[in-house]
């Protein structure tokens, strides 16, 4: 897994490379603008941008540096070059001031490269110039926005609006350079103005900001510069980045010559039937989902309504009663038990999440709380059981977390990674926040973040399918950190592959397109 750093963690890891590897500031940045360049012709589909013109807006930093190396190698390769200064050419220190020097060393040679000192110089030569990509070079991951929406000082808003008023009017690509102006780098809180870019090229490693609240629409496509900072300088990253291989190292195959109890035992209390309504459908995503996640046995406690939908929908589920007695004497035999979807919210569900919660046979086992189970929680004030709890993961969405933490919804989705790891750490719970990212927190493991899957998840029905893939990957022995990893990707891809119109996936589509998401990872016929 990649680590996914803070703009602090970053800034440590610069000073650590610069300390014990004599890095100097000049170095990174030769390397972070020919890394710009690089992507950029990748993204053109070109191998040189020869007769192309480029617009670069720099700001004083070493984000400004970075720009000024970008224009000296896009002149170097054969394309023409506007440079936009945002600050006085004093303004410019140490790396930044001489590769900007060293531009203006190149003005008597007659290259296309013309320099403008303001915005209002340059106004009339760039509003209708036909750029290929526009490189926003303004602020880096130094800015710090407290609240979104915050204003932003002249000239800095004078730059993002001429950027982003180009990129409306022209068919210009907008670049942003570690980070798009206006975006904090840690929160991804955007401010009143922010660069709207259709991809950045980050340096070294992934920043939070770019995964959390504003980042992702901002950002556009991301790619992260190999800058020469050995992926070990983020020392213990407070965030890792899930992808394929973590996902398809904690798929746990089928042994050759195992039986099905060697191979997870899922037990689900899931579902509800009264004369006002049912919601079996809950209970059929969750056991389908354990099911084509590998779980060797599935057993669901159900009303004894919904057991023939139950057996025509998921033939290979074992339903039993859903009573309190039952229930228990079956946990002995689960190797994980997943409570909640479709429960309900009658007085009769919420008495039953509690009296099994309470019951040392429930709270011994390794345990996901889903859905009802955990609006029961919240209601009865159940918090303080889930300290007892060896092993215990909720899944809650921003609204559900927001209650079990007693605190809005918008407060959980400004800080989210904090927010879940400080209830992580006040109950000893394994949260998984359901988002786009969904977060894994825990308090003794760094932040698991997955942005795998697109809208297609945005649909009734694919949080239980999701508990079910949980479940499965845990009875099969990972830990409910790695389980809920692991399931939070293949969930994700599973969206991308049910259907080639996002709009139009349903949460059965993505049941059913389980086994193509983990078919994708892995050459069966290794293991046959």
């Amino acid at each position: 897994m990649k680590p996914v750093l803070t703009a602090h963690e970053m800034q440590q890891a610069d000073r650590a490379a610069a300390e014990r590897f004599h890095f100097s500031a000049a170095c990174l940045m030769e390397l972070a603008g020919k890394e710009c360049v690089r992507v950029t012709l990748a993204q053109l589909g070109c191998d040189s941008p020869t007769g192309m013109e480029f617009l670069v807006v720099a700001g004083r930093g070493n984000n400004g540096g970075d720009g000024f190396v970008i224009a000296r190698h896009l002149l170097n390769l054969g394309a023409a070059v506007d440079l936009v200064l945002l600050y006085p050419d004093s303004t410019a220190a140490g790396a930044a001031a001489g590769n900007l020097s060293i531009l203006e060393s190149y003005l008597p040679e007659h290259l296309p490269l013309r320099i403008f000192r303001t915005i209002q110089e340059a106004l009339p030569f760039v509003s209708e110039r036909p750029y290929s990509v526009m490189f926003d070079a303004m602020a880096g991951t130094g800015l710090k926005i407290s609240e979104p929406g915050m204003a932003l000082r002249s000239p800095l808003n004078e730059g993002i609006e001429l950027l982003n008023s180009l990129h409306e009017r022209t068919a210009a690509l907008t670049a942003a350079v570690d980070i798009p102006s206006g975006l904090d780098a840690t929160n991804g809180f955007s401010a009143e103005s922010v660069i709207e870019a259709d991809y950045t090229i980050t340096m070294a490693f992934l920043k939070t900001g770019l995964l959390l609240n504003d980042g992702p629409p901002v950002a556009g496509e991301v790619s992260v510069a190999e800058i020469s900072i050995p992926e070990w300088m983020a020392g213990e990253p407070g965030c890792l980045l899930v992808d394929e291989l973590f996902a398809a190292d904690h798929f746990v195959l089928r042994a050759e010559k195992s039986a099905k109890h060697e191979n997870g035992k899922v037990l689900i209390v899931s579902g509800s039937h009264s004369p006002e309504g049912s919601m079996g459908g809950a209970a059929i995503l969750s056991a389908g989902a354990a099911v084509k996640a590998g779980a060797g046995y599935v057993a669901v406690a159900l009303p004894p309504a919904l057991s023939s939908a139950m057996h025509m929908a998921v033939p290979e589920a074992v339903v039993i009663n859903q009573d309190l007695h039952t229930i228990i004497t079956k946990a002995a035999w689960a190797d994980t038990i997943l409570i909640g979807p479709g429960l309900g919210r009658e007085k009769e569900s919420l008495d039953l999440v509690e009296a099994l919660l309470k019951s040392p046979d429930i709270s011994s086992r390794k345990l996901i709380l889903d859905a009802d189970a955990l609006y029961a929680i919240a209601e009865r004030g159940l918090q303080s059981l889930l300290a007892r709890m060896p092993e215990v993961l909720l899944t809650p969405h921003y609204g559900e977390f927001a209650k079990l933490a007693g605190i809005t919804a918008e407060e959980a989705a400004t800080d989210p990674i904090n927010s879940a790891v400080q209830f992580s750490g006040r109950y000893g719970a394994v949260i998984l926040l359901k988002g786009s990212p969904t977060l894994i927190a825990s308090s003794s493991f760094p932040v698991l973040i997955n942005n795998s899957g697109t809208e297609a998840l945005a649909t009734a029905g694919t949080g239980d399918v999701l508990s079910g893939m949980i479940a499965a990957l845990s009875a099969k022995g990972n830990d409910l950190v790695d389980a809920a990893g692991a399931a939070a990707w293949f969930h994700g891809r599973a969206g991308d592959l049910a259907a080639n119109v996002s709009s139009l996936v349903s949460s059965s589509l993505v049941l059913d397109s389980i086994p193509l998401a983990i078919d994708e990872i892995f050459d069966f016929e290794d293991h046959s």
